[in-house]
C-alpha cells in the first residue's frame, strides 16, 4: 500500500513547469462510476425503495456522506448515514470483486508519467478501503502517495485532498496538472490553484480559463499536460 503522505518529493520535470501529476480515480483511470449506482440501487432495493434514474448524475462523482445522505432523505429510507456507508461500500467491494476495467489510455498514461519520472498522486472521494483494493489492478507502483476521502476533514469538492496531495509530493498546486471527470473534482482541483484536464465521464464539463477538456485519456500525455501549464482555456474534441 502506498503511503497516504510520504516524505516530500522535490523532483520536477526537467525544460517544464509541470512538477507533478494529480489524479482522480472512479470514472477517470477505473470505469466504476456505474458500479457506485449498481451498489446504491442495489443497497435501497434491499431496504424497500426504488431510485429514480434521475438521481444518478446528482450523486455521481461525489463524495460519499454527500451522495448517501442525498438518497437517504429523497427516499426516506430508515437507515443512519454510517450504517448505509458500511452497507454501499460492502455492495461496491462485492462489484470490484469481479474485475476493475480500466478507461481508454490509462495504463499508457501511467506508464508513461512512471517512464519520465513525473511525481504522481492518486486523490480520489473514495474510502481507503476501497482505493486499497482497486490499487491492485492500476498498480500501486504508479503512485508516490494516495489521498482517500475518509482521510481528509474536507473532501471534493473542497481544496483539501489536492492541496495534501500537492504537499506531500513537494509540488506548488499551480504547477501540477490535475485529471478529473466530474464537475465535483475539478471545483476541488481548482480550488486548489491546479491546472485540470476534465474527462467528463457521465455529465458535461464546460472549458474554462486553466481548464482543458478532452473526449478520453487517449488524447492526454506528458506533452499534452506540460503544455497545459502555459496555455489558456482550451477545448479539445
Amino acid at each position: 500500500m502506498t503511503r497516504t503522505v510520504p516524505a516530500s518529493l522535490t523532483r520536477t520535470a526537467e525544460g517544464s513547469a509541470l512538477q507533478a501529476v494529480l489524479l482522480d480515480m472512479d470514472g477517470t483511470l477505473v470505469d466504476t462510476e456505474g458500479f457506485w449506482w449498481d451498489a446504491e440501487v442495489q443497497a435501497f432495493k434491499d431496504l424497500g425503495h426504488v431510485l429514480d434514474e434521475a438521481w444518478r448524475d446528482v450523486v455521481v462523482g461525489g463524495p460519499m456522506s454527500r451522495s448517501a445522505g442525498f438518497l437517504i432523505e429523497a427516499t426516506g429510507a430508515d437507515i443512519t448515514l454510517a450504517e448505509l456507508t458500511v452497507r454501499l461500500n460492502d455492495a461496491f467491494e462485492d462489484l470490484i470483486g469481479r474485475g476493475v476495467p480500466l478507461m481508454p489510455g490509462a495504463r499508457r498514461l501511467l506508464t508513461e508519467l512512471a517512464a519520465h519520472d513525473i511525481p504522481t498522486a492518486l486523490v480520489s472521494a473514495s474510502h481507503r478501503r476501497i482505493i486499497d483494493r482497486i490499487l491492485t489492478s492500476l498498480g500501486p507502483e504508479f503512485f508516490a502517495l494516495t489521498v482517500a476521502g475518509d482521510e481528509v476533514d474536507r473532501t471534493k469538492p473542497h481544496p483539501d485532498p489536492y492541496l495534501l496531495a500537492a504537499r506531500g509530493l513537494g509540488a506548488d498546486p499551480a504547477r501540477c496538472a490535475v485529471i478529473e471527470d466530474t464537475a465535483t473534482g475539478v471545483a476541488s482541483a481548482e480550488a486548489a490553484g491546479c491546472r485540470v484536464v476534465a474527462v467528463p465521464s457521465v455529465a458535461p464539463i464546460a472549458p474554462a480559463a486553466g481548464r482543458v477538456v478532452v473526449g478520453s485519456l487517449e488524447e492526454v500525455d506528458l506533452v499534452f499536460l506540460r503544455a497545459l501549464m502555459t496555455q489558456g482555456n482550451r477545448t479539445v474534441h
